[in-house]
């Protein structure tokens, strides 16, 4: 009792540990990083989640390969040092250029030296050329004559009028000396670009854009298999489940009142049953294997191999590692034995809940 109170404990803390601001109904991987800084997508053509922190979608399914979660990124463009022995009456700033890529609500940050006069104490930025949007902070360490600047850059958000590049400098007052800062904001994903068109994972008929399909008017579904025009003869009323289902479930034609389904891309992948109603590939995806590598897809389902359960057969009801060999008791009597794995009662852990450091 103690061990299942403990559980239902932890699931509730787990719910609410994390936040997820994402917008759901993102229709696109752009519109879901822009959503919210914590927000990522997913790009396997299989995933029931799309956008969700990295976390919410790897708890989905998503293979953390398959996770396109940008974080903008710093380049040092230029960074000349100074020549000949330091002037202590003169100014010097290294770097000179930066590359910044900054996604919105993500900071960047590098380190600025500024050597100056020693007469000099503070030496004020001028920082009118920064674009609205845009924050530049910087903290200091005065050793000598040089002081150390750590700059932060960070965007609010992705503008209208473009996302860059932009050239600004940062340049002290009453100096001829700058330091330019080249930035562009990450407000697209990378896969945008690489459309494909007439995609067999889409069944031949849209574009796979981000793992995603976009599908040319009637086709409709995730895979741009169903057709939404109404029917054009009264035979196709044999080749529907019920009235207002689609013909052949939109995987397939009707011939003669019965139904012909669709070939796949791939030709291990098939459409099957009286109204192409059935997959064997279309079930819960596992550690990225279709039903966990453990099992078979059958009409939607996964018909799990001996010793595996669940929805994705991800669940082992094989106990034997949750005993040690000296003692035959299920996780010693001070857990359960879940999926193959010991949840221990507290204080107790380790794999058979033998380790008590306090007991």
């Amino acid at each position: 009792m103690a061990v299942e109170l403990l559980g239902l404990l932890l699931l509730l803390a787990l719910s609410h540990a994390e936040k997820d601001t994402c917008l759901k109904s993102a229709a696109s991987c752009d519109e879901c990083i822009q959503s919210d800084s914590a927000c990522a997508w997913c790009t396997s053509p299989h995933a029931q989640v799309r956008c969700s922190t990295a976390a919410g979608l790897q708890s989905a399914g998503c293979h953390q390969r398959f996770i396109y979660n940008p974080k903008g990124s710093t380049q040092v463009v230029r960074n000349d040092t100074r020549s000949g022995a330091a002037d202590s009456r003169t100014f010097f700033l290294q770097p000179q250029e930066v590359s910044l890529h900054l996604r919105p609500g993500v900071r960047q940050s590098f380190p600025l030296t500024v050597s100056m006069p020693t007469d000099q104490s503070y030496l004020p930025m001028d920082l009118s050329d920064v674009p609205a949007g845009v924050n530049i902070t910087f903290r200091r360490d005065t050793k000598g004559n040089l002081h150390l600047l750590q700059v932060t850059v960070e965007a609010a958000e992705c503008p209208s009028n473009g996302t860059g590049p932009w050239s600004i400098l940062l340049t002290p007052r009453h100096i001829s000396l700058s330091v330019k800062l080249e930035i562009t904001l990450v407000c697209r994903c990378n896969c945008t670009g690489g459309r494909e068109e007439n995609s067999p994972g889409c069944s031949g008929r849209g574009a796979l854009i981000c793992g995603q399909c976009e599908c040319p008017e009637p086709y409709i579904g995730q895979q741009c298999q169903t057709n939404s025009d109404p029917p054009s003869s009264w035979d196709e009323i044999l080749c529907r489940s019920h009235p207002t289902a689609p013909v052949c479930s939109g995987r397939g034609s009707c011939v003669e009142g019965m139904c012909e389904c669709n070939r796949r891309g791939n030709p291990t992948e098939v459409y099957s049953g009286r109204y192409c109603e059935c997959s064997n590939f279309e079930c819960s995806y596992h550690n990225d294997r279709l039903c966990g590598g453990k099992g078979r897809c059958e009409c939607g389902r996964c018909a799990c191999s001996p010793d595996w359960i669940g929805e994705a057969c991800s669940c082992s009801t094989d106990t034997t590692s949750c005993a040690a060999a000296a003692n035959p008791m299920l996780c010693n009597g001070k857990g359960l034995c879940v999926c193959g794995k010991c949840e221990c009662e507290p204080p107790y852990s380790g794999p058979t809940c033998e380790d008590c450091p306090v007991c």
